[in-house]
């Protein structure tokens, strides 16, 4: 269900201009797990070092030299190591920053060494970090959860996950498969992402059982907050969790937290917790250009979790009967189809950088909102959600018209289609547009439906 995540290890690996590789993620994404496996299909000598159970091992890099590291290690684990042949892989480095600084060495002296270094908060760490960085010395990788494809994979349900893997909108899904996607789609917005919850609900088929992983999970997080104590409020912290996820899909109002605290310390706590990647800003832009960041509203943001699955249960769904989930699921203007949608664009856009979601909202006080903009070349395509089938765009159509754009997407349950929109804004002003309808559970796929569109 890493097969995304896997190819990109293996490029990196079989790069001749290879550089030690850090991965970032949250908590329980899978980390560990995809450095093992690229260990064993590669059948590579893996040299794991926790440093946050065993902070002892960080000694042996005291000297830079990575020959004499290594013999260090080979003393340590009591067997030799090939360096064209191992793997040398420093888990939870966050526990021990200041390696990070050593590890230019490898890149510079023992290229023939595979170097991998992974932590659950290392961007916490790092913005504290008080050595030299080694720029243009280390490259990184972004660990997101398990998206609905890769779900789709954990299936066993191969031949589905090829043929929606292979849509395009000239060559859409079956329309006899919708049904079925859809149902694919419903288990993910419960069960979510995290590998050990998707492991758990294709064994068990149970979503208590995966309730009780996600809550242990939430629980960690929380655990993890006594790190940050320093800088935020523990309790402040965890507030913060249960408001987002009632605000999910709103433009975040900090003052719907705690009563009486400061707005700019409810900001600082998000970034926080932003920097552990337990959730993420969908930060305002105004649509005029690129780069869409450049003239941003501060004030203005929405929040994204890390998963829908834990989102489901902060929100205490997995408790509803199926029939009563499925309702807020699918009603018309559901919050937890804009957290799917982010996410698997959050999945998708992970494979070539660090993600970042854009929305437009109208400043002045009017009615308007778009759910998320997103850059393709040199172009802003909007994505409207509906958790619907149906739902009116009066905001799409006065954008479009607006920012003179011709190209934009609403994800919602219809099968994927293609209109030619010609209608008049509220204020009667005519706007064409091409619109690409993509159903929810292809939201992963809109960055590689979008190019292959504009290939053709």
């Amino acid at each position: 269900m890493r097969k995304k995540e896997q190819d990109k290890l293996d490029r990196w690996l079989r790069s001749d201009d290879r550089k030690p590789l850090v991965l970032r993620g949250a908590r329980q994404v899978g980390k560990t797990w995809l450095v093992r496996d690229l260990a064993a299909r590669h059948k590579l000598d893996l040299v794991e070092l926790n440093l946050e159970r065993n902070p002892r091992l960080a000694q042996h890099f005291e000297s830079n030299d990575p020959r004499q590291i290594l013999e260090n290690l080979e003393a340590e684990f009591s067997r030799r190591f090939s360096s064209s042949r191992s793997l040398l892989f420093l888990d939870e480095i966050q526990a021990t920053p200041e390696l990070l600084g050593t590890l230019r060495w490898f890149m510079e002296e023992l290229p023939s060494l595979a170097v991998i270094a992974a932590g659950s908060l290392l961007d916490f760490a790092l913005q504290k970090h008080e050595f030299s960085m080694p720029v243009g010395r280390i490259t990184y990788a972004y660990i997101e959860p398990v998206s609905f494809l890769g779900f789709l994979q954990a299936s066993g349900n191969t031949p589905l996950y090829e043929h929606l893997s292979n849509a395009t909108m000239d060559n859409p899904p079956a329309t006899s498969l919708h049904d079925k996607c859809l149902q694919f789609y419903f288990e993910y917005s419960l069960v979510g992402g995290m590998p050990a919850v998707v492991a758990k609900w294709f064994t068990t088929r149970d979503f208590s059982e995966c309730l009780k992983l996600q809550q242990d999970l939430l629980t960690t997080y929380q655990d993890d907050f006594s790190k940050y104590s320093k800088k935020a409020d523990v309790r402040l912290l965890v507030k913060i969790i249960d408001s987002a996820a009632r605000q999910l899909g709103n433009k975040f109002v900090a003052s719907r937290v705690e009563a009486g605290v400061r707005a700019a310390e409810i900001k600082s706590a998000l970034s926080l917790l932003a920097s552990a990647r337990v959730l993420s800003f969908v930060r305002h832009t105004s649509g005029n250009g690129i780069p869409m960041g450049a003239e941003s509203n501060d004030k203005f943001y929405k929040i994204l979790f890390l998963d829908t699955g834990l989102v489901s249960a902060l929100l205490h769904l997995s408790q509803l009967n199926i029939n009563e989930v499925k309702a807020q699921l699918f009603k018309s203007k559901g919050p937890l189809a804009e957290q799917f949608v982010g996410q698997q664009l959050r999945a998708a856009l992970s494979q070539l950088e660090d993600p970042a979601l854009f929305y437009w909202q109208r400043t002045d006080g009017r009615q308007g909102e778009i759910d998320y903009l997103i850059q393709h070349g040199n172009k802003i395509v909007p994505i409207e959600v509906k958790s619907g089938a149906s739902g009116a765009m009066k905001s799409l159509h006065q954008f479009m018209h607006d920012k003179n754009l011709d190209l934009a997407i609403r994800c919602d349950l219809n099968p994927m289609s293609i209109s030619n929109i010609k209608v008049k804004t509220t204020t009667g002003k005519a706007v064409c547009y091409k619109l690409f309808s993509v159903p929810l559970y292809l939201a992963e796929r809109i960055p590689d439906i979008l190019q292959r569109a504009i290939l053709k």
